[in-house]
């Protein structure tokens, strides 16, 4: 018994792959939370811009560099190709979804810019805002030290994007559930929604911005009021008399004063655009060159997309990957909305509005991707169906009927292959090359992605 208990060596167990990929791709599948490390390294790393811009320029190229490599070294070992080829035609059309929505809010942006006239915006008061009370407030009572962490810009609009796709990657390491597609499809398509709600709400009633300066530095829009300003506005403005008689009677009866013309450019079938951009010489021969200059408005936008993007990134993180780095995000969204209050770029209902808007619109798309894991509900409803057949095969002793019910309970949970081998692979290959591609050009063709 001894001798053949020392005839048995143990097993010798596989060497794991070294190399940075290698490290970076257990790090990124492991338990610890290496997700969440990874993600507090991107901000942390690029937060050294404003400390140490030398380290900064050294650390963020290589960590790019690195997750890109264990992406891209670990995308021939993923399991779930088929489930993103599947996914695939409703990510375009989210994308389209999406880009439609931008298009709508960036011509909507514009027209509340320019309705009231440059006059206007350098005459219009800010709201009183309560939340911009408080935080200058809190700066008498808090210690510099608390003062100076909640101005510092640790996290802004392009780190939540980038979180996301990092989020979305991770799927590649088993992190999240498959496929990365359908995540990415739910995060587009409910920022879209988001999107069209935010611009049919800041379209329906113009506020004035926090910034009254914003409009005379970004734009050249006329001085005066739009025509219809001019007639529906402009005499019911200040006069109470005149707004309790047009209350009474519903009839826009004041007569118009003599304003200037308009200019009205020829765009071809885009012409139908000029008196809702409201375009002047100097900005550009067309349509387009108008919504590139929309930028972020100067009316107060009801309610933030900077915050709607931040909370459909929190909440994102928190469905599909959940631990100490969604409550980190959480901490980071809060931090971002007294920040756009601080400086304001928005009032304060903006950013609470942008909070629950963001969550009750990303619980509402849940159909479309959930981190609820479907194999194992058809695991069990087939279990459930061959219930009986396992218990007569158990009492007959029957075991090759019972591992094959087995088999088919196992069965029902994989995915179904209705694609070659070989159009998957090329498929994930363009995924990688595209995706990688996109977060390039991104970060080296905009000023922060």
């Amino acid at each position: 018994m001894a001798r053949a208990a020392r005839g048995k060596a143990p097993r010798p167990r596989p060497r794991p792959p070294r190399g940075l990929a290698a490290s970076l791709r257990r790090l990124l599948a492991g338990a610890g939370g290496g997700l969440g490390v990874a993600a507090a390294a991107y901000v942390g790393v690029d937060y050294l811009r404003y400390l140490s811009p030398a380290w900064h320029g050294r650390l963020m190229p290589a960590l790019w560099a690195a997750l890109a490599l264990a992406a891209a070294a670990r995308a021939p070992f993923y399991r779930h190709w088929s489930a993103e080829l599947r996914a695939a035609l409703p990510f375009l059309g989210s994308i389209a979804f999406m880009l439609g929505a931008f298009l709508c809010e960036a011509v909507s942006v514009r027209f509340v810019s320019a309705v009231m006239g440059l006059q206007w915006h350098r005459s219009a008061a800010p709201l009183p805002d309560t939340g911009q009370w408080l935080l200058l407030a809190l700066n008498e009572k808090l210690p510099q030290s608390v003062v100076d962490l909640l101005r510092a810009h640790v996290i802004t609009l392009h780190h939540y994007l980038m979180l996301f796709i990092m989020l979305g990657f991770s799927v590649l390491f088993g992190c999240i559930k498959a496929p990365g597609l359908g995540i990415a499809t739910r995060y587009m398509f409910t920022m879209a929604i988001g999107r069209l709600l935010r611009t049919m709400t800041f379209v329906a009633t113009i506020l004035p911005s926090a910034r009254p300066w914003c409009a005379a530095a970004r734009y050249q829009i006329p001085g005066h009021p739009h025509p219809w300003a001019q007639k529906y506005y402009v005499p019911y403005a200040s006069d109470s008399d005149a707004i309790r008689r047009v209350i009474r009677d519903d009839v826009a009866y004041a007569a118009v004063q003599s304003y200037p013309g308009e200019y009205r450019p020829d765009w071809g079938r885009m012409s139908f655009l000029v008196d809702i951009l409201r375009p002047t010489p100097g900005e550009g021969p067309s349509w387009y060159h108008l919504l590139k200059k929309a930028s972020g408005g100067c009316n107060d936008l009801m309610y933030s997309g900077h915050m709607l993007v931040a909370v459909l990134t929190a909440m994102a993180w928190t469905e599909a990957y959940g631990g100490w780095i969604s409550v980190a995000i959480w901490l980071l969204v809060l931090h971002s909305a007294q920040r756009e209050i601080r400086e304001r770029h928005h009032y304060t209902v903006d950013c609470v509005v942008a909070i629950y808007v963001g969550i009750l619109l990303w619980r509402m798309t849940r159909f479309i991707w959930s981190a609820r894991d479907a194999s194992r509900a058809r695991r069990l409803a087939k279990l459930d169906e061959v219930q009986n057949r396992l218990i007569h095969a158990a009492k007959d002793s029957d075991v090759d009927e019972i591992r094959g019910l087995l088999k088919e309970v196992e069965l029902a949970g994989q995915e179904k292959q209705g694609v070659s081998q070989r159009a998957i692979l090329a498929f994930a290959a363009a995924t990688i090359i595209f995706t990688l591609t996109c977060v390039v050009l991104a970060l080296t063709l905009t000023s922060d992605g």
